[in-house]
């Protein structure tokens, strides 16, 4: 269910389009829907369907074989009236698992378990128990009799009878902690029968979903119950203020499980993955760093402070230096072993560093590749390069790679040394082992082995007077 305006959150954007961990939160859902190897997802959406429905298009095109559609619910007129959109959608011998869009931190394995409460045949509720369940609705039970371990494989438990709404709840069911996450798992032929039975008698004048519960009991069919004890999992976001706090818990998670693979964080506090970042051992990555899309770090590598790092691959040994800014989206960056890399270097997509290369402060690097031992350690670009073992590419130079309509390559066979400040402009070949003199412009493709200058001549004028401002 992704129609919600989410007023509170006080943005033009709809609410499941929100961040985060860098995903949006209905993103998280469809991700985990995906893993579950459904036949189709369906997503109800409404406020701002345009907007959701686009970015569903985009997400369509992550998942082999998975079948997602969009059904939108105007007006909006409550969870049940939300879910009956979803009706034609559904076919008759398959078992709808019932998410939120605002609610991303559901875990696979979590539904798994609900849906073989499911069984196929009965009504499956997540349920958790809250100190304070004040704005949740109440689980009731039927305290005169038991479910035993032969439904759906949950432990034996009353039975659930009702739902009730926490506007429609009495003081006495107003005591009752244990609630309903808003996720249920259930039969589409059954659900299909009791979303038409639905009316909008209540506190909010809605079509409550959570009323199918008194419709399954007096139909006999079993009401079950999976419990989790993880507020995480189930938390919505409905604000920005929640949205942050949901972020840091779930950051917070994340280090603690980098941490217990090994990994040395200097302060758990201080880090965000907005994606998959794999490490191997004794990585070290210093405060304030953020890891995007997919990051696997070597053994042995060091991550210092500040670092942004986006859809890299960094070789065993290699250190990122502090404020190094590597984007590698479409193609992917790749550090080669024992490479040095900062700080305040910028690794853009197509950069492929060899064993050993360095490259360091304020050096930009673009869809180039720099063999082993390569070096650009001062206020130098590469773009679309291709550079050869042990060069030196000097401070100040660069490659002129774009001609106003088109890129080009320039070529720097090994044990070039190039010159500070320095034009090599694309297309060009600098031959092995030549060496381009300090302040040269190359246009043309110069032999191996060759010194190479081009720069206009040298001229001192003795006794230049400068010249003089006039008063006034």
């Amino acid at each position: 269910m992704a129609a919600g305006k989410g007023t509170r959150m006080k943005s033009r954007w709809p609410k499941v389009l929100h961040r985060l961990a860098g995903r949006a939160l209905l993103q998280h859902v469809t991700d985990t829907t995906a893993g579950l190897k459904a036949r189709s997802c369906v997503v109800i959406t409404g406020h701002g369907a345009p907007e959701v429905e686009a970015k569903i298009d985009h997400l369509t095109l992550g998942y082999a074989g998975f079948d997602m559609k969009c059904v939108r619910q105007e007006p909006q007129l409550g969870t049940g009236h939300a879910v009956l959109q979803a009706v034609p959608l559904l076919p008759d011998d398959g078992v709808v698992v019932v998410l939120s869009g605002d609610v991303p931190l559901i875990a696979g394995e979590t539904l798994r378990a609900l849906i073989t409460a499911c069984a196929g045949q009965h009504l499956a509720l997540l349920t958790i128990e809250f100190a304070d369940p004040s704005g949740y609705g109440r689980i009731v039970r039927d305290e005169t009799g038991w479910v035993g371990d032969d439904v759906g494989g949950v432990a034996a438990t009353a039975p659930v009878l009702a739902i009730v709404e926490h506007k429609d709840a009495t003081d006495a069911q107003r005591q009752i902690r244990e609630v309903y996450s808003g996720i249920m798992a259930v039969p589409a032929r059954w659900l299909k029968r009791w979303l038409a039975r639905l009316d909008a008698r209540n506190a909010q004048g809605e079509y409550y979903l959570t009323d199918i519960v008194k419709f399954a009991v007096a139909d006999g069919v079993a009401v079950v119950a999976h419990t989790i004890d993880d507020a995480l999992q189930v938390a919505g976001i409905n604000s920005p203020v929640q949205l942050a706090e949901l972020e840091r818990e779930f950051q917070k998670r994340q280090a603690r499980a980098l941490m217990e693979q090994g990994v040395r964080l200097a302060d758990p506090a201080r880090l965000d993955v907005r994606g998959q970042l794999t490490c191997g051992e004794d990585v070290d990555i210093d405060v304030n760093c953020i890891f995007e899309g997919v990051v696997r770090l070597g053994d042995g590598v060091r991550v210092g402070a500040n670092c942004i790092i986006a859809n890299a691959n960094i070789a065993a040994g290699a250190v990122i230096h502090p404020f190094t800014h590597i984007d590698g989206e479409k193609p992917g960056v790749q550090v080669g072993e024992g490479a040095l890399v900062g700080p305040f270097a910028r690794l853009r997509p197509g950069a492929v560093l060899g064993a050993g290369v360095h490259i360091g402060n304020f050096v930009e690097v673009k869809n180039s590749t720099l063999a082993a031992g390569a070096k650009a350690n001062h206020l130098a670009y590469l773009g679309d390069a291709t550079v050869g073992e042990r060069v030196n590419f000097g401070a100040g130079s660069i490659t002129a790679n774009y001609d106003g309509a088109n890129k080009h390559r320039t070529v720097i066979e090994a044990d070039v040394h190039i010159g500070s400040n320095c034009v090599l402009v694309a297309p060009v070949i600098i031959g092995a082992g030549g060496t381009v003199g300090g302040g040269s412009t190359i246009t043309k493709n110069t032999p191996p082995g060759a010194l190479s200058v081009a720069r206009g001549k040298q001229v001192s004028l003795a006794h230049w007077a400068r010249p003089v401002k006039q008063p006034g």
